[in-house]
């Protein structure tokens, strides 16, 4: 088979990253995709580094073993962790990771407000606190773990509206909201809470995270490679999980159709 009509292995903690998925059909609808959520694993974000790298390789290992041409990691926290490790292990493949969208947020703007909700591994992690000594001279920018709306996408309960606005209202109990310029997405968990969030703060709050940026750069690697897909049919996209029970596959799909 040509390089150009090879599947795109798309991995995450759990479900979360569906959410770039989504932002990858949308740009690249003819390609086929293999979507590997890590569920049995989540989350991600209170393990250790070496644990996490561990994942990372075994989940790459068996997208390698399907032949396929690109690998996005789109999880902010197994990105922080183990991207360089990735990078170093399968040379011969694009690997494309993601970070908090702090830049957009800040970039040529001064005395912003803005909140980073992430892991606390994101958080912690040297690749994110490089991004923030590079901003928060001018800005004021705040950490915000939030390990529990992970677990509500991971458990399905982003039905269950009372205990989502309770969570997220005690996350932000110590923010004065009037003032919040921008979140920041740093977990794709949180792309399903964007409308949530809405309801919750200022019109003029801005809500960023970095799917469409992860898609735009890696149509361009595979532009650039001469690797996009020459079929004029829509692409395929075949949904794993770690779990491998079928209620994970129909959550999966669900979320996917969610957005």
């Amino acid at each position: 088979m040509k390089n150009c009509n090879k599947a795109i292995g798309v991995f995450d903690s759990g479900l979360g990253g569906i959410s770039v998925l989504k932002e990858l059909v949308s740009l690249m609808p003819n390609e086929d995709f293999i979507y590997y959520g890590d569920s049995l694993h989540a989350p991600y974000g209170i393990k250790k580094k070496e644990e996490i790298i561990q994942r990372c390789i075994e989940i790459c290992d068996y997208f390698i073993s399907k032949d396929v041409k690109a690998i996005v990691i789109a999880c902010n926290t197994a990105t922080s962790a183990a991207v360089n490790t990735l990078r170093d292990t399968y040379k011969d493949i694009p690997i494309i990771g993601m970070e908090p969208a702090l830049k957009v947020a800040a970039e040529n703007k001064e005395n912003n407000n803005i909140a980073v909700m992430a892991t606390i591994l994101t958080l912690n992690e040297e690749k994110f606190n490089s991004l923030l000594r590079n901003y928060s001279d001018k800005n004021n920018i705040i950490k915000m773990p939030c390990p529990e709306l992970v677990n509500i996408v991971e458990n399905d309960k982003l039905d269950d509206t009372d205990m989502i606005y309770s969570q997220i209202k005690e996350y932000f109990k110590n923010i004065n909201l009037e003032t919040l310029d921008s979140i920041v997405l740093g977990c794709t968990h949180f792309v399903f809470y964007k409308e949530y969030l809405s309801n919750i703060l200022y019109k003029r709050t801005c809500i960023i995270d970095g799917n469409n940026g992860t898609a735009r750069h890696l149509k361009e690697v595979l532009e650039t490679n001469k690797n996009l897909s020459e079929s004029n049919e829509e692409g395929k996209i075949i949904f794993l999980n770690s779990y491998n029970e079928e209620k994970y596959i129909e959550l999966s799909k669900r979320l996917f159709n969610l957005i």
